[in-house]
């Protein structure tokens, strides 16, 4: 009776308990009996029976085989290890439905401001994304849809089947944000595409790109272009407001040859985008006064938006980086294919720079074929001789977003050649029409503003000595320059000014930060301490970084001074330092009664922590950093695949024991291991993997036990690894 019971519990809960089954079986029951001492005691068990069974298609779960960040990785290990092949399997990896998972999390991630773990995600969800997956896969879907989707946003609660006319027509003829799903699409698509041409893009290019930032540009300019007297500054910006669809698909066809995800992208481009009106938009509405408006209080699933000090910061975004491409709705694939279409310009400008450089003998740097960078006077890593006829010609190319940077150490004649081969270029490739004044040629001793920082060149006069004939050293003064990177002062008081924090061009005078007005002294001063301490990391590599930073922390201190006077009632900004000193730490307003200092209090318990302002004198300000940079720098993700794919190569083991056995340090079992290790990489079904292991662990077995391996007679202990390794290798063969 017992034993029945159980039974049928058991198959009850196998047959609610169907997850526990893998995709090719089935569970069915079989009763057997195992006899276990004198009792015989009867034991029932499930037995899983291989049945043909099919993974269903439409169970989001049994898709799901790897992790998303797993499948990303191997893109981005088979691009990197073979750059130039062409690729064209990326349907595969669209079908993956770990990576549309991965999408919807890092969507939400941005719609709700939380990561949102796999677990969390709800069965509707999946059966939704699975829904738009099969939907992208057979060409149902259509970027841009306002009523009908497949998926919505958590967030999204509107039911769009009971609207009213008037709103279905205002949902469909004004601007409305990207909807869910499409950020979706475009995230899969960025996920499959950014390894394909990461692995393909110039090391001339540092925008739009992982790992390569507005600091890293600077850097490489610090490094590279120092000794170019001409230098050519181009704005080619209007080619991110947009580009036709034809230039882009060709562009993408030159590495991708995938017709899926090349319509895809196309029917993105093409699509066309509906936006509001100029004239909806100039009608003003009717303002209703209302004599108290309450504050807005955020949903829980709603994120937070960016605070005071982190909205000031953006405002201080160079001209080169303030336009972000956005080409219909491809959305976040837009700055991805804005790079690939101003790749070629990168190749091409390479082709130029070998083209244009002429080695001088007469020269000290730069004077031998290869042209390399780390010759010259190694105690000056910047000092450039001045140029010459006899000097060696060269020229250096640098891209961030749309504005390029072109250093050229020769005569300007050959800069105005270059400047017309480009202009020449841009209008065959990109059908964009540039002038002379688009592309001004500027010597070094006028500053050449880029990225905020002016590239100015100092003169200095080192001494230098050498070794004539006989051993006599002579000393006598030279003439070289210096590369200098310095923070303009003057475009920084240009964003104050843009910010409200100050007015006035010759003296800047601070204003108060009104934003600020109904926060307590404690949070404001967070808050600026926070935007100081943005400022003094933009600024680390400029040559004038204490200077510029003074002069930030001056003007901010200036305007909370003013706002806390206003706020308190006080007369003047001295009386505002009089009270709670120069970096504006001790309380302005104290509660009546309270007769103990602020310190005090503090210790207590009894008074809130006020973070003074930082930076108040010029000696707080750290110094600019001057760490070398190497001349083939790469990323430390492009560093750690490299090193990855270099260690699965088998070239790689035979050249660590080559060199061990160059040495005398290679043991017996070290070419073992080699031979065993390339038999292997050399076999392609598993049953041979299995047998090369079976013989590597018998060979390592038999080689402890009978191999006498005594450093005393090491002639003796050679001859019978020659032999060992002589019968392992016909046993392979």
């Amino acid at each position: 009776m017992h034993f029945r019971k159980v039974s049928v519990f058991a198959g009850r809960f196998f047959q609610r308990c169907s997850f526990y089954a893998t995709p090719n079986f089935s569970f069915s029951a079989e009763l057997s009996y195992v006899n276990c001492g004198r009792n015989g005691l009867r034991v029932l068990s499930y037995m899983a029976v291989r049945t043909g069974a099919q993974l269903d298609p439409n169970d989001p779960a049994t898709l799901m085989k790897e992790d998303g960040v797993a499948v990303c990785s191997q893109l981005w290990i088979e691009n990197f290890r073979e750059p130039d092949k062409t690729v064209t399997n990326l349907t595969s990896y669209l079908r993956r439905f770990e990576l549309w998972v991965l999408a919807y999390q890092k969507v939400c991630a941005d719609e709700m401001g939380a990561y949102m773990p796999k677990s969390s995600i709800l069965r509707s969800a999946l059966d939704d994304l699975l829904a738009l997956r099969n939907a992208v896969l057979d060409d149902r879907f259509k970027w841009g849809a306002r009523l009908d989707f497949y998926i919505k946003s958590p967030k999204d609660k509107t039911d769009y089947e009971s609207l009213s006319k008037r709103k279905i027509r205002a949902i469909l003829t004004t601007t409305q944000p990207a909807a869910f799903q499409d950020r979706i699409v475009q995230e899969v698509l960025f996920m499959i595409l950014e390894p394909v041409y990461e692995a393909r893009f110039s090391q001339k290019s540092f925008a739009f790109r992982p790992g390569r930032t507005a600091h890293t540009a600077l850097r490489v300019i610090r490094r590279n272009f120092a000794g170019y007297l001409w230098y050519m500054k181009g704005d080619l910006s209007t080619i991110l407001d947009g580009m036709k669809v034809g230039l882009v698909i060709n562009a993408l066809m030159r590495d991708v040859r995938d017709k899926k995800v090349i319509d895809l992208i196309k029917a993105a481009l093409s699509t066309p985008v509906i936006t509001t009106s100029r004239l909806d938009e100039g009608e003003k509405k009717k303002k209703i006064k209302r004599k108290y408006q309450k504050k807005r209080v955020l949903a829980d699933d709603e994120p937070k938006p960016d605070p005071y000090w982190l909205e000031t910061f953006f405002g201080f975004t160079p001209e080169e980086a303030e336009k972000n491409p956005s080409w219909g709705h491809c959305g976040i694939l837009s700055p991805l294919l804005a790079n690939v279409c101003l790749d070629e310009l990168d190749h091409w400008m390479e082709g130029k720079i070998k083209e244009f450089y002429k080695p001088s003998k007469s020269d000290v740097i730069w004077n031998t074929p290869e042209g390399e960078e780390e010759q010259g006077n190694t105690s000056w890593p910047e000092f450039v001789p001045t140029s010459g006829p006899d000097k060696t010609r060269k020229m250096d190319y640098i891209r961030f977003g749309g504005h390029i940077l072109v250093g050229i150490r020769g005569p300007r004649t050959d800069a105005a050649a270059l400047r017309k081969d480009l202009i020449e270029f841009c209008d065959q490739k990109y059908m964009l029409k540039i002038d002379n004044e688009s592309l001004p040629i500027e010597h070094i001793t006028k500053g050449i503003m880029f990225l905020d920082h002016v590239l100015c060149r100092r003169v200095v006069y080192p001494t230098l000595r050498y070794t004539a004939t006989g051993g006599k050293i002579i000393s006598e003064k030279g003439v070289g320059t210096l590369l200098s990177v310095t923070a303009s002062l003057k475009q920084c008081i240009k964003q104050f000014r843009k910010l409200n924090f100050l007015k006035g061009d010759r003296d800047p005078d601070p204003q108060p930060c009104f934003r600020m007005f109904h926060a307590d002294q404690a949070h404001t001063n967070a808050q600026m301490n926070k935007l100081l301490s943005t400022m003094v990391e933009w600024y680390r590599y400029a040559d004038n970084r204490k200077k510029i930073v003074n002069f930030c922390s001056y003007i901010i201190r200036g305007s909370l001074a003013k706002l806390y006077a206003a706020k308190y009632k006080l007369r003047s900004r001295a009386q505002v330092y009089k009270i709670s000193d120069r970096n504006l730490r001790r309380p302005l307003k104290e509660k009546k009664g309270l007769s103990p200092e602020y310190n005090n209090l503090l210790r207590m318990g009894l008074a809130e922590s006020i973070e003074g302002l930082q930076y108040t004198r010029m000696s707080l300000v750290p110094e600019t950093d001057y760490t070398p940079f190497p001349s083939n720098w790469l990323p430390d993700h492009e560093k750690s695949l490299g090193e990855f794919i270099r260690l699965e190569d088998p070239r790689t083991l035979e050249e660590h024991l080559t060199c061990l056995r160059e040495q005398g340090l290679v043991s017996p079992q070290d070419y073992i291991s080699m031979l065993v290790w390339s038999y292997k990489k050399s076999a392609n079904q598993p049953e041979q993997l299995a047998l090369a292991d079976i013989s590597h662990r018998n060979s390592s077995a038999s080689m402890e036990s009978h191999l006498d391996y005594n450093n005393e007679n090491n002639d003796h202990g050679l001859r019978d690894e020659e032999n060992t390794v002589a019968g392992l290798r016909a046993a392979h063969v």
